[in-house]
């Protein structure tokens, strides 16, 4: 009958012959296992900068397309008249009737059809590229989420501003209220997006003013 290994032990010494008491292969500790799991912290950064890139770039673009290209265009349906939208100052009563006399009914489908598709699919990029462009460059804090609302209130400012300029081409003439109300937007939409480039601007200028003051120590 064999003897168990602390028999072997107790009767041989040192001398005695144990088995191998390694672990299975299967049960070996695995160290770098975890590791092979999670991405650096580097790539994931590079990843959210390529995805904001692409989304401020579209945001640029669209910009460009709706008012640089698009509105301008509308011009030639409206006797060389600017639409509201492009107004930064506002208008009145007395420019939308004029608005009114020279647009056919194409000409103002036209502009309504802009404003559902363009003049919605701008605010809505915009709103989150900006935020995923504030969200990675800052700290939580109170600063940051005061920035973040800029681009949330322009996105819903300039909605609202289409619809409320859309009503004024309706069938029937526009009051001098819905006219200073539809005014109102237009000119808070164009505030709301300067007030984002600039909360924009010190997002990075926060981003890199914190990735300087990580490396710097490091350097020394």
């Amino acid at each position: 009958m064999s003897k168990t290994p602390a028999q072997r032990l107790k009767k041989h010494g040192a001398k005695a012959d144990l088995p191998n008491a390694s672990l299975p292969p299967s049960l070996t500790p695995r160290t770098s296992s975890g590791a092979q799991g999670k991405k650096p912290a580097s790539e994931n950064q590079n990843n959210a900068k390529l995805i904001v890139i692409a989304g401020v770039a579209a945001s640029l673009f669209l910009f460009w397309y709706l008012h640089v290209l698009t509105l301008n265009q509308m011009t030639q349906l409206s006797s060389g008249l600017a639409m509201p939208d492009a107004l930064i100052g506002g208008f009145d009563p007395t420019y939308i009737g004029h608005l009114r006399d020279v647009m056919d009914s194409d000409a103002r489908g036209q502009l309504s059809y802009l404003h559902k598709t363009a003049g919605t699919l701008f605010p809505l990029i915009f709103l989150v590229s900006w935020l995923l462009l504030i969200g990675t460059n800052m700290s939580r804090g109170l600063l940051r989420r005061v920035i973040m609302a800029l681009p949330v209130a322009f996105a819903a400012v300039r909605i609202a501003a289409n619809m409320a300029i859309d009503s004024l081409f309706g069938s029937s003439a526009p009051d001098a209220g819905a006219v200073t109300f539809a005014s109102i937007l237009t000119v808070a939409g164009w505030v709301l997006l300067l007030a984002s480039v600039v909360a924009a601007a010190v997002a990075l200028f926060d981003g890199r003013r914190k990735r300087n003051h990580v490396t710097t120590p490091a350097a020394g």
